[in-house]
């Protein structure tokens, strides 16, 4: 996802996403446990897209 599509959503959406996104890392971190996955990256891809949803839901809240 990028910026531009993150920056377009609401903050409804946004704490929609998060929460959709920290189930999938959490998943993905399960799963890694247990058996290596075919592309670690994908953690932390996802780490990363957790972190930029919260800050621009942060910068909505401020904004607002």
């Amino acid at each position: 996802m990028k910026n531009a599509e993150i920056k377009a959503l609401s903050g409804a959406e946004l704490k929609e996403r998060i929460a959709a996104e920290k189930e999938t890392f959490q998943k993905l971190n399960f799963a890694h446990a247990i058996t290596p996955i075919e592309n670690p990256m994908k953690i932390r891809e996802s780490r990363k897209l957790i972190a930029r949803l919260s800050t621009e839901l942060r910068a909505k809240e401020l904004n607002s």
